[in-house]
């Protein structure tokens, strides 16, 4: 009889141990299950992630490629403006009279640095300047005759003659 008793407290033993295995395969099995889903989810949110940064990428890289074309073309377009305004300089230099503008600024410059740097000179040079400019209206207005704009007369000043041993 114990036998018979150990062979039903075996027997529900092995249904207690039976039950107990299946249910830890069991939980292990949807554990694993769980684990790869998981896995699989964070899996396509990385990708999506991935192909997020991607399309940032190339929208980027297109906008940077515009930009870049813009700033050659415009590049280009300034090189040529360049080019004209060089040029338009160089023919504006050559045109006649230039030449005599840009004598009479250096002159006029000149002047006035003498004019700080030399006491006595600016009254005498303000006189000559006033008589020069009187003379000129009288040529232009036709008081004077034609003929003594074209020839100078001899003037009172004095040659002083420099020696070049002293």
């Amino acid at each position: 009889m114990e036998e018979l008793r150990n062979i039903g407290y075996l027997s529900g033993m092995n249904n207690v141990i039976t039950g107990l295995v299946s249910g830890l395969i069991i939980a292990v099995v949807l554990l694993l299950l769980g684990l790869w889903l998981a896995s699989k989810s964070q899996l396509k949110k990385k990708e999506r992630e991935i192909q997020k940064y991607k399309n940032m990428l190339a929208e980027r890289m297109e906008l940077e490629t515009d930009g870049l074309s813009k700033l050659r073309t415009e590049n280009e377009e300034l090189k040529k403006c360049n080019e004209n305004l060089r040029v338009s300089l160089l023919a504006f230099r050559d045109k006649p009279g230039r030449k005599e503008m840009e004598m009479l600024q250096i002159m006029q410059k000149a002047v006035e640095r003498l004019s700080l740097n030399s006491p006595g000179f600016a009254p005498a040079w303000q006189a000559a300047m006033k008589e020069s400019e009187e003379e000129f209206k009288k040529v232009y207005s036709g008081f004077l005759p034609f003929i003594k704009r074209h020839i100078s007369k001899p003037t009172d000043a004095e040659v002083i003659d420099v020696d070049e041993n002293s």
